[in-house]
């Protein structure tokens, strides 16, 4: 059997990082991890390959040559993927999709032959049982949560590492809360389920071999779901095969707030290796965290949670939402204020979406609220619901934000606000590659010398240069980022 695995392409959104790209020479920003370990579970035997379409083209030649083509994607990947379904029909290729897109969606797509839905853990097995005996069913879906114990380590052959800025893999799926608006525990549950140690330290290894250093995202819906076994057995496995490999990754993942409320974990992680954690804030309006029930926030001063952990060594991201029923006009000068004295350098700020499945997403449906398909993109000023607020008075509100808090002015004084409170660790850093040195040179050339902001990007160049080596390498990195912001939030203009 001859199996093609497609990616689609992502749109320019702020989580592409298209821009930002550039200045490093990569294609994209993380490998399709899914689809990579779904070709781990297939047999040996079988030819595989992989078109990353963030990479490279898809040619029909690609296609012939396939028995099956497997595709899997997100929201946000939506268009892309009936181009590609229109492709493989045309050529007459059979179709096998799966993945969060077609999982809670997969009614709105027509002319694929076969839909594996769920855990691919519990729902692939059968399939490729059938499709043997040569009668395999157009749906496949399992509602299981199998562990994870014992999924391969991706495929890393069918990629050049080469082409991505980062590396990624899982450690745990599945999110103990319950936010109105997510539909994590729709796809993986609410109990955490992990790897054991073995088997991350099986993948770092893994990574390691290839020769990938540099970046790596854990790409947990929540890593810090299962607090005492990483304080007891993960991390301080982390942190000795860190050591005993001369600190090869530097890596960032996805936690909820709370980590701020537990020393010895955040100390664990940087210790570990860990240096940036995306964190959802959300909003700072308490009413809006009680509708969206996204108790872990509320009850809490989020900025002093904030700058706990950017004091901590950890450089804080942060994804913001405007648009629930309890935010009033007021809500986008009170997202700046919150921004700006955080100093969340890199903030994500889209527009309250509901996607298919979700508690909102039926709320609003038995409220007669919901206008279209979600999107999957939250900052592409459409809504898929008729909000509480003047629908032009919010997306003009939204539209401030992104003006304000992404123009030079008051980036460049998130970043100084940031530096402030950030230590950085003193432990090592990963060894400079040389994309990061062309990173160096063209921030330069395209921030320091052509780019708005001139003044203040090198006021803080100066400043970091001579203070701290640490602080001057993170600073480079930001100011690359807000290039890249100030180019999506413009062409949404």
């Amino acid at each position: 059997m001859k199996i093609l695995f497609v990616y689609p392409n992502y749109p320019d959104t702020f989580w592409s990082f298209k821009h930002a790209l550039k200045f490093v020479s990569k294609k994209a920003a993380f490998p399709p991890l899914g689809l990579l370990t779904v070709a781990a579970m297939l047999p040996e035997v079988w030819e595989k390959k992989l078109v990353d379409m963030n990479v490279s083209r898809l040619n029909d030649r690609d296609i012939k040559w396939a028995d099956y083509v497997f595709i899997s994607a997100m929201e946000v990947q939506k268009e892309s993927v009936k181009k590609v379904v229109a492709q493989c029909r045309k050529l007459g290729a059979k179709t096998v999709a799966g993945g969060p897109l077609f999982t809670t969606g997969h009614e709105q797509f027509e002319g694929i032959d076969h839909f594996v839905l769920g855990e691919a853990e519990a729902s692939l097995k059968p399939f490729l049982a059938d499709l043997e005996k040569g009668c395999a069913r157009h749906i496949y879906v399992s509602s299981e949560r199998p562990e994870i114990t014992n999924i391969p380590i991706p495929m890393w052959s069918l990629i050049n590492i080469k082409n991505y800025s980062s590396m990624n893999l899982q450690y745990s799926r599945g999110c103990p809360y319950d936010c109105e608006f997510c539909d994590i525990v729709l796809l993986n549950g609410h109990t955490p389920r992990t790897k054991s140690r073995e088997q991350l330290i099986s993948e770092m290894d893994a990574l390691y071999t290839r020769g990938w250093r540099g970046s790596l995202f854990i790409v947990d819906d929540n890593f810090i779901g299962n607090k005492k076994k990483l304080k007891a057995e993960i991390l301080p496995a982390l942190i000795a095969w860190r050591k005993s490999h001369r600190f090869p990754f530097a890596i960032c993942t996805e936690v909820s707030v709370n980590l701020a409320d537990d020393d010895e974990l955040m100390r664990l992680m940087v210790a570990a290796g860990f240096d940036v954690v995306f964190v959802g804030i959300e909003t700072p309006n308490e009413k809006s965290l009680v509708e969206c029930t996204k108790a872990q926030n509320q009850n809490r001063d989020l900025v002093a949670s904030v700058k706990k952990l950017q004091k901590a060594g950890l450089e804080v991201q942060g994804g913001f939402i405007i648009g629930f029923d309890s935010d009033s006009e007021t809500i986008f000068q009170t997202q700046i204020d919150f921004i700006q004295k955080s100093g969340i350098v890199t903030a994500m700020v889209g527009l309250l979406n509901a996607p298919s499945g979700t508690r909102l997403y039926h709320r609003l449906e038995k409220e007669n609220r919901l206008l279209k398909t979600f999107t999957g993109n939250n900052t592409d000023f459409s809504l898929n619901f008729i909000p509480k607020m003047n629908a032009d008075k919010l997306v003009a509100g939204y539209q401030h934000v992104l003006d304000t808090i992404y123009s030079p002015r008051y980036y460049y004084e998130r970043i100084r606000t940031f530096m402030k409170v950030y230590r950085p660790p003193g432990h090592r850093k990963p060894q400079i590659q040389s994309h990061q040195v062309k990173a160096f040179f063209r921030s330069i050339w395209f921030l320091g010398l052509r780019g708005k902001g001139r003044r203040h990007y090198w006021r803080l160049f100066i400043t970091y240069l001579l203070s701290s080596p640490a602080k001057f390498a993170r600073f480079i990195v930001l100011s690359v980022y807000g290039y890249h912001f100030r180019k999506v939030a413009a062409a949404r203009i």
